[in-house]
């Protein structure tokens, strides 16, 4: 059965970037007759808050988009709260440093900052200091420092067909480099938390934003060596603001809670959000059902979408 799912993070209150987000996840399920899991990644613990994650469950629910797996629904791949599941992560770690894949990296954030990025727009890739380190560096770094732990990825090309971006492919270790798995502080990395909980919970297709793409290749990797079935990845336009920047959770008048205590009604929001997005051709409030039936998953709109598009058809 296909399998999809929605993961916030509960570091702020849910605003209309991740309405958006949720819709389209919550409205191919439900074409496509699947099952919708709703999982809370909170690993990153310094900044998410349980009220947070009680407002994400309150904001879904009151906009429709319920879920069927996860908090205070159950299932049989619980829990589906990240900082529940770190036993499941480090399971991971040891498995990866079975196959001799993960080095210790020493490296400070000052020189990681340094090694940048060669060109305007990429994403720095790790140059493999640590990695090319002899043993004896290795113990006289440890006795000062506490490492971060990477995996070593190989020299091969990864390829797949995102469902709105297209035919991906890159180079693994000259576009994603060796990435971390494990902070210095003992916390578990995103792309190790999320390819585990993918594939532990059968997730079969993921919408996420496009902000997310370049990260794709190396979960895609982790997943097939960690001996799972990569999820379809369909990864959205983004929702900006004036100056083409995505929204946060800082800007104001944008949350599920502004916007219900203005007195916006859930189906206008949506509908706003399916005509800005290119999946409805005309404005107007219309049920979830009318959406399921009418909405063209696959006529989104490929570019970027204005915030001020949205808000002029609420």
């Amino acid at each position: 059965m296909m399998r999809g799912r929605f993961a916030p993070s509960p570091t702020g209150y849910m605003h209309l970037g991740n309405v958006w987000t949720a819709f389209l996840a919550w409205l191919l399920v439900r074409q496509m007759g699947g099952q919708l899991v709703l999982r809370i990644e909170d690993i990153d613990e310094a900044r998410s808050h349980a009220e947070y994650k009680r407002a994400i469950c309150r904001d879904l629910r009151w906009l429709g988009l319920t879920w069927d797996e996860g908090p205070e629904v159950g299932g049989a791949y619980a829990p589906y709260t990240q900082q529940e599941r770190y036993a499941h992560y480090q399971d991971a770690v040891e498995r990866l440093a079975g196959k001799g894949l993960l080095y210790p990296c020493f490296c400070t954030r000052a020189r990681l900052m340094g090694v940048g990025a060669p060109h305007a727009g990429e994403t720095a890739v790790y140059d493999g200091h640590c990695y090319r380190m002899h043993e004896k560096e290795r113990a006289a770094a440890s006795a000062v420092r506490t490492p971060s732990w990477r995996v070593h990825v190989p020299a091969e090309k990864i390829a797949f067909a995102d469902m709105v971006c297209g035919t991906q492919e890159v180079d693994l270790a000259r576009a994603v480099g060796d990435f971390r798995v494990r902070r210095a502080d003992g916390l578990y990395a995103y792309p190790l938390a999320v390819s585990v909980d993918d594939m532990e919970m059968g997730i079969t297709h993921v919408v996420r934003g496009r902000d997310l793409l370049a990260q794709t290749p190396a979960q895609i990797w982790l997943i097939q060596t960690l001996g799972g079935t990569p999820p379809a990845y369909a990864h959205i336009p983004m929702l900006v603001d004036a100056d083409g920047n995505r929204l946060s959770k800082r800007q104001k008048g944008l949350t599920v809670r502004e916007l219900r205590a203005a007195g916006k009604k859930p189906e206008a929001i949506l509908s706003a959000l399916a005509v800005a997005g290119g999946l409805i051709p005309e404005r107007g409030g219309r049920s979830l059902e009318e959406l399921v039936r009418s909405c063209d998953w696959y006529g989104l709109r490929p570019t970027d979408i204005s915030i001020s598009s949205i808000l002029s058809h609420l």
